[in-house]
């Protein structure tokens, strides 16, 4: 993941608002404590998520992947008074870490958990969703998106992560084509030939597609 000039990445954290307290501490928890730290969406990542809240003002957001919260914490910075978001994920050993840091937050009225199957869970959210989130595993992206589409508002927005995939979608940067690449790449090229929505590729992290419903 870490593809990106590293002075450049920090020059970039530098000029972005920092992490609160709390969203700190949780950082440090995920890398301390939890297995594959480098799945949190982490300071610069979590407030780009956050100024999209911010400038959407959501009503409903739906996040595919939860991991142990930092990005849910980040989407509901921007939510209207009213708003909602519902998390999906199928660790239940994250499940009493990300309850706590989302009472910690104040977000309890705010964040409802599903442990499960995404593609199990999805169908049954009888919600118009404003933003989604799709950041769980990669290979079901397509599945995800196809779930979503048709309950996503017009102009509504999903947000998809890891679509760079450490820089293997572009061939200097992979020793060969993996299956796992192969499969960010369809989703990629998938989106792209989608004419219900209009998108742009942005080189965040480890690349986020954002994807606006026509």
């Amino acid at each position: 993941m870490d593809f990106l000039d590293p002075d450049l990445q920090a020059y970039a954290e530098a000029h972005t608002s920092p992490e609160s307290d709390l969203l700190r501490q949780l950082n440090r928890e995920t890398h301390l404590h939890v297995l594959k730290p480098r799945m949190l969406s982490g300071h610069l990542q979590g407030r780009t998520l956050a100024m999209f809240s911010r400038m959407l003002r959501p009503r409903r957001v739906l996040e595919i992947g939860t991991y142990t919260g930092y990005s849910a914490l980040c989407l509901a910075e921007g939510l209207t008074e009213d708003g909602v978001l519902h998390t999906i994920d199928v660790n239940d050993e994250l499940e009493d870490m990300v309850r706590g840091y989302v009472e910690k937050a104040g977000f309890s009225q705010k964040i409802i958990q599903h442990l499960g199957q995404a593609a199990d869970i999805i169908p049954t959210l009888q919600e118009t969703w404003d933003l989604v989130f799709i950041d769980a595993d990669k290979k079901n992206n397509g599945l995800y998106f196809d779930l979503v589409i048709d309950r996503v508002r017009q102009g509504g927005f999903i947000l998809a992560d890891n679509v760079l995939w450490s820089g293997k979608v572009v061939e200097k940067f992979r020793p060969k084509l993996d299956k796992d690449t192969q499969q960010v790449l369809d989703f990629n090229q998938k989106i792209q030939e989608d004419p219900r929505v209009e998108n742009v590729l942005l080189p965040i992290r480890d690349g986020i597609l954002v994807v606006r419903k026509k």
